[in-house]
């Protein structure tokens, strides 16, 4: 590094001539600069690829403890979500109802696909559900035992947002897709002229 500075320091240092010679100076400074210019980059590179490599090991050291925890903990957010579905009583007559009213708004989902202010009604009435599950849990952890054999409305549970903001928004999704994919596929009025 000494002595790139010093040869630095020359070039710049060192009066110019005017006259005889001069393009033969000019010359050989312009050479000099080009070699620190080339010197110092390929320094320069070879720091940046070492960085670079270093860079990379970490990053990849990082995603293989990340994936080695996130496959460590499948195996039991797996287990604990098929626990959660066995630990539901799926014959109770209310459920029954959920799952046939959640069916009825797929098929109108399906069914309305050509009519949008119907489907925009069908996403407020999912999303209002979706923003009045917390009341609906509390309405229905009060009155339990007049249509439920199990008391499932725990007010930090995974009931409610699995079996009834999960499908809602599961029908919102399916509804924004169909419009956007209907709004894609539609030729522009560019296009028609």
């Amino acid at each position: 590094m000494a002595q790139r500075l010093s040869v630095w320091s020359d070039l710049w240092t060192r009066p110019r001539v005017r006259g005889k010679g001069t393009n033969i100076r000019r010359n050989k400074s312009v050479s000099q600069i080009c070699y620190l210019v080339h010197w110092g980059a390929a320094s320069a590179m070879e720091d940046l690829k070492a960085a670079l490599n270093e860079h990379v090991d970490l990053a990849s050291e990082l995603f293989e403890k990340f994936s080695a925890e996130l496959r460590s903990g499948f195996g039991p957010a797996v287990d604990n979500f098929v626990s959660f579905f066995h630990a539901i009583d799926w014959k109770e007559p209310w459920l029954v109802c959920l799952l046939a009213l959640y069916f009825v708004l797929l098929l109108l989902t399906i069914s309305s696909r050509k009519n949008v202010n119907f489907q925009l009604c069908l996403s407020l009435l999912a999303f209002s559900g979706v923003y009045l599950a917390d009341r609906v849990n509390g309405f229905l952890g009060r009155n339990w035992k007049s249509f439920s054999s199990q008391y499932y409305f725990d007010p930090h549970g995974l009931f409610i947002p699995v079996l009834w903001s999960g499908p809602l928004l599961i029908i919102t999704i399916i509804i924004v897709l169909d419009e956007s994919f209907r709004i894609h596929l539609q030729p522009s009025t560019a296009d028609k002229k």
